[in-house]
């Protein structure tokens, strides 16, 4: 799957200075909008310690608005042409900023309500402080869509069954974990992730884990399709 990574990080990096920029569509955010809304491309707001962002960020989209009641109760209304290339990932951001033998526990809860159609996965995405390393953590996903890189045969880890997938994007390695059944809520331990990459595999060394990101990344959504966090809890020490 093509995949503009550097382009992602890069807007993720500059969003909070970029919280003005243009009004992606004239759609407006659900009624449920307690806290905030922004249908801004690079829309983000800081939450109860998380870092909300609309992130609009590959080409050929159309409109986006997200809302949130908190940074762990948020969704997003999508309206993305039936065209090939990610087109978003809004996503909840919680910083860690540990090495990952400083981690004693990384996991997190989540329970999400996505629609029957379109083409998209709901995922985690995590990144080392340099982004050199993007890990994604596939929960579920609809329609065409795939991981970049080969397979790496099947794996258990913290609490999931995963097909991983190992690829280059020519910015950073990607690393992904597919899980082997859509799911819609449960609760994943991430560190033994982070150390069965480190220990067992020696794709990276001690990294430092900088985001925990969660979110929807959306290819298409033609018609205008909703994508609701009902929870998300990311907790470490």
């Amino acid at each position: 799957m093509a995949r503009s990574t550097l382009r992602k990080i890069t807007m993720a990096v500059l969003a909070p200075a970029m919280a003005i920029g243009a009004t992606v569509g004239l759609a407006s955010a659900p009624a449920s909008a307690a806290i905030w809304n922004s249908c801004d491309q690079w829309g983000n707001a800081n939450l109860n310690g998380y870092t909300l962002y609309n992130n609009i960020w590959g080409s050929g989209a159309g409109s986006q608005c997200v809302w949130a009641n908190s940074g762990t109760n948020w969704g997003v209304w999508a309206d993305h042409p039936n065209t090939g290339g990610i087109k978003s990932y809004p996503n909840s951001k919680k910083v860690i900023n540990k090495s990952i033998t400083s981690i004693a526990s990384l996991s997190s809860s989540y329970n999400v309500t996505v629609p029957s159609s379109g083409a998209y996965n709901t995922s985690y995405d995590i990144w080392d402080t340099d982004y050199d390393y993007e890990i994604m953590l596939w929960v579920n996903k609809t329609g065409p869509v795939g991981p970049l890189g080969t397979s790496q045969g099947n794996v258990t880890l913290g609490g999931h069954s995963w097909a991983v997938y190992k690829g280059n994007n020519g910015a950073n390695e990607v690393f992904s974990f597919i899980r082997t059944s859509n799911s819609t809520s449960g609760t994943v331990n991430i560190l033994p992730i982070l150390k069965w990459i480190k220990d067992t595999k020696g794709w990276f060394g001690n990294e430092t884990i900088g985001d925990v990101q969660f979110g929807y990344e959306i290819t298409s959504s033609s018609g205008g399709l909703d994508f609701t966090t009902n929870n998300l809890t990311v907790s470490s020490s």
